[in-house]
């Protein structure tokens, strides 16, 4: 699969910029054996706890040069040189990306004592980081923690039936729309009927949460009380015969639950979903 990807990418890796028919952006494909350190072909998600640790370190080298506090220093510059070295270990193929004179001038220069020009030759190592950032990180988190939900199925609380989960999504906005239109034309029956499987289905959809979260706080950001209270209000005006507050309650839905999991989740499965077309 992986290859897959970056024979693509590399083929043709452009996406055209809509203000300028003629302007590309130019995609640069990730090396082949980061994908060894992501899920699923690693559970534990091995090169992003390096960064982590990697940034943590940084900070604290900076700090402590600033307060010249030797000791504590020494201590975080090991971890640091440590995890700075180990991305070239991982991934042969950034390796020449490294500044490892620097690092070595860093190394030196905190051993004499030199902080002056420890700080100076962190910078420096500082710049590779951000260098390797600006090229690679956009693209790689894309593919590499982009959401994939080709595979996740929605049980039907009805039929029982698993749903494909693009399939559940794409009847949300026909019954979002349907319902609008119906109120709008005075066909209440139609108008209740897609407000009630609108539950149905967005309480369907609240049950694939856990196929990637582990707790019950992202669903219920999205899915919880602000959009029961949304259908509530919605089921109210409905009754009432108020088209405005329809109409009202409607865009309340579509921005705490829709716009809401879209921003979060929607992006960066699309960008994903157009990179590893064929």
């Amino acid at each position: 699969m992986f290859q897959r990807i970056l024979m693509l990418i590399a083929a043709l890796a452009t996406m055209p910029v809509a203000a300028e028919e003629s302007a590309e952006i130019t995609l640069k494909a990730p090396p082949a054996s980061l994908a060894q350190w992501y899920k699923p072909a690693n559970e534990r998600q091995v090169w992003l706890h390096n960064m982590f640790g990697l940034r943590r370190s940084m900070l604290a080298v900076s700090d402590y040069l600033a307060l010249e506090d030797r000791p504590r220093l020494e201590k975080w510059l090991r971890r640091f040189s440590e995890r700075y070295r180990k991305i070239g270990e991982m991934v042969p193929e950034w390796r020449e990306e490294l500044d490892l004179e620097q690092l070595q001038r860093l190394e030196q220069a905190v051993a004499g004592g030199d902080l002056t020009s420890a700080a100076d030759a962190l910078h420096e190592v500082g710049r590779t980081c951000r260098s390797c950032h600006h090229e690679n990180r956009a693209l790689v988190a894309a593919l590499m923690r982009g959401p994939d939900f080709s595979e996740i199925q929605v049980e039907d609380s009805e039929t029982l039936e698993e749903l494909p989960y693009k399939k559940v999504m794409q009847r949300l906005p026909v019954l979002v729309n349907r319902l609008k239109i119906a109120d709008e034309d005075g066909r209440k029956t139609v108008a209740f009927e897609s407000l009630e499987e609108l539950r149905q289905r967005l309480a369907d959809l609240g049950q694939s949460c856990e196929s990637c979260h582990r707790d019950e706080v992202p669903r219920e950001r999205i899915l919880g009380g602000a959009m029961h209270a949304s259908l509530d209000a919605l089921e109210q005006a409905l009754k009432a015969e108020d088209h405005r507050a329809v109409g009202r309650h409607l865009g309340e839905l579509a921005v705490n639950t829709c716009a809401r999991c879209h921003g979060v989740h929607r992006l960066l499965s699309d960008l994903r979903q157009e990179l590893l077309a064929d």
